[in-house]
């Protein structure tokens, strides 16, 4: 819902598994991809680490219930561009995970 509610930004595709996301990652080629730390089969982070090994890979950006503790840095060792507990994510937020990662 919030990216629909960004300005910018469009959803391009919804994922229930960790496995449909690599694959609508791939098919879908979107510019950045929200991650679920819980993903059902292949989890969030091993995900996040299969679609940034693409050629020219999306942004991720890694989310939870769960607030921060160790998956901050477990998140961007997987090539996420960081963590957001699902609490602090809003319109704002992405807008700027999205800016930071374009100064990347």
């Amino acid at each position: 819902m919030v990216v629909e509610l960004t300005d910018g930004f469009e959803l391009a595709g919804e994922a229930t598994n960790g496995a449909e996301a690599i694959e609508l990652a791939e098919r879908l080629r979107p510019d950045l991809v929200l991650m679920d730390v819980q993903m059902p089969g292949i989890d969030g982070i091993e995900t996040t680490r299969r679609i940034r090994a693409f050629e020219n890979p999306p942004i991720v950006i890694v989310m939870s219930t769960h607030e921060s503790g160790d998956y901050e840095a477990v998140a961007e060792a997987a090539g996420a561009i960081g963590f957001v507990p699902k609490s602090q994510f809003g319109m704002d937020t992405l807008a700027e995970m999205w800016n930071l990662a374009q100064r990347s």
